[in-house]
């Protein structure tokens, strides 16, 4: 199944997942640290409250410094942090989501030294994956991942779903880092 797909029969709790493990990824181009998202992750569990996902989305955005110049690929980022909805309502996370995993695909394209053959990240949201570029291959499998756990698993998927995040986090800002040393 494709991810467009993944995404259109995604639950509300799937959706929100999934754009926060977007977010949650790209977390290194905002300067935050690891655990900045984990209170929202903790939002998503059955014993949360309901306002609790707006509430700590408010927390996380708080710390981090939404606003300022970055390059094309920061300025990504932070609108996904920036249009996240306060409110966890099927309607509005799906619509986050999907900007998400599309913000994601082109935070990983721009960031990645091999050249991807596709002219957009859409045509392998759809599943066509030919000469796809390896970090952005490698986001791709992340999204879909965390959005067949959570279909399949529910609730008890959450913790799945944030250790695939806490990986591409990793190798995200071993990828920035690597890019600033080049750049400095």
């Amino acid at each position: 199944m494709s991810l467009v797909e993944l995404i259109a029969q995604a639950d509300e709790r799937g959706l929100a997942a999934s754009g926060l493990a977007c977010l949650d990824r790209c977390v290194p181009l905002l300067g935050g640290d690891d655990e900045l998202l984990r209170p929202v992750w903790a939002s998503l569990g059955d014993g949360a409250g309901a306002g609790d996902w707006g509430e700590r989305l408010e927390q996380a955005r708080g710390k981090l410094d939404a606003a300022g110049a970055g390059d094309r690929a920061t300025v990504l980022a932070r609108r996904m942090l920036e249009a996240a909805p306060a409110d966890r309502s099927a309607a509005g996370v799906r619509v986050w989501a999907d900007a998400c995993s599309v913000a994601s695909l082109q935070i990983h394209r721009l960031l990645d030294t091999a050249q991807d053959e596709a002219s957009s990240v859409d045509s392998r949201r759809e599943g066509r994956t030919h000469g796809m570029s390896p970090l952005v291959a490698a986001e791709l499998r992340r999204q879909i991942t965390v959005l067949e756990v959570l279909a399949g698993h529910g609730p008890a998927g959450l913790r799945r779903a944030l250790e695939v995040s806490t990986e591409g986090r990793r190798v995200l800002r071993a990828v920035v880092s690597r890019r600033s040393r080049q750049q400095g």
